[in-house]
C-alpha cells in the first residue's frame, strides 16, 4: 500500500474521530470543520512523503529539514491549537510588547483541542490506547507549550477528568457544563477542582 493512501487513511480516521467526539458534545460545525487543511497540497503531499504510521509526519520533516512546513502552514489556520494564537504581550499603560505568549483561547476551541488530544492518541496508539494515554503525552510536552495559564489549566483539567471518569463522563460534563460557561475559566479554580478529581 502507497504512502499516500496510508496518509489519507491515518489522517482521514483522526478526522472521523474528532468528528464523533465533537459531535458528542454539540460541536457540529467544528467537527465538519476540523483540519481540512490537511487535505490541502501544501499538508498533504509533505505528509504522504514523510508518513510514519506511528506518530505525525511533521516531525519527521522537522528532524530532516529543521522546520515544518506542513505544521506551520496547519497551525496557522486551525483555531483549535495553542499555537496559532500566540501573539506578543501587551504590558502595561505603554502598550510595548514585552515578548511572546499565549493567549486565552475561546473555550469551544480549548474543547476541540482536547479532543483532538484524544483522538489523535486514539489513533497512533490504536489498542495500546487508555483514557490515560492523552493526558501522559500532554504531560510530557507540558514544559515545552507556550500557552494561557487558564486555557492549560482547562485543557490539563478536561484530560485529567478523562483519566480519572472516563470519555462518557468527560464528554457529557464538557457539553452541559464546559460549554455552557458553567464552571470557571480561570486557572486557580480549575487548579483547584483538578485536585478534588
Amino acid at each position: 500500500m502507497s504512502k499516500a493512501w496510508k496518509h489519507f487513511c491515518t489522517i482521514t480516521r483522526h478526522k472521523n474521530l474528532v468528528l464523533v467526539g465533537c459531535f458528542k458534545v454539540g460541536l457540529y460545525r467544528q467537527g465538519l470543520l476540523h483540519d481540512l487543511s490537511k487535505y490541502s497540497p501544501t499538508e498533504f503531499l509533505v505528509g504522504c512523503k514523510y508518513y510514519q504510521g506511528f506518530m505525525s509526519p511533521n516531525n519527521a520533516e522537522r528532524k530532516d529539514k529543521g522546520y515544518s512546513s506542513a505544521w506551520l502552514h496547519h497551525k496557522g489556520r486551525n483555531k483549535h491549537h495553542m499555537e496559532y494564537w500566540i501573539d506578543y504581550d501587551v504590558a502595561g499603560d505603554n502598550k510595548e510588547h514585552s515578548g511572546m505568549t499565549g493567549m486565552k483561547m475561546p473555550i469551544r476551541y480549548v474543547v476541540e483541542m482536547f479532543i483532538d488530544r484524544v483522538s489523535a492518541s486514539k489513533n497512533y496508539q490504536k489498542a495500546k490506547y487508555t483514557d490515560e494515554s492523552a493526558l501522559s503525552y500532554f504531560q510530557n510536552g507540558r514544559r515545552n507549550y507556550i500557552i494561557h495559564e487558564d486555557t492549560e489549566a482547562l485543557l490539563c483539567y478536561l484530560l485529567t477528568m478523562l483519566a480519572k471518569r472516563g470519555e462518557k463522563e468527560t464528554f457529557t460534563f464538557v457539553k452541559n457544563e464546559v460549554l455552557k460557561g458553567r464552571i470557571p475559566y480561570e486557572k486557580e479554580e480549575l487548579e483547584r477542582r483538578t485536585k478534588a478529581l
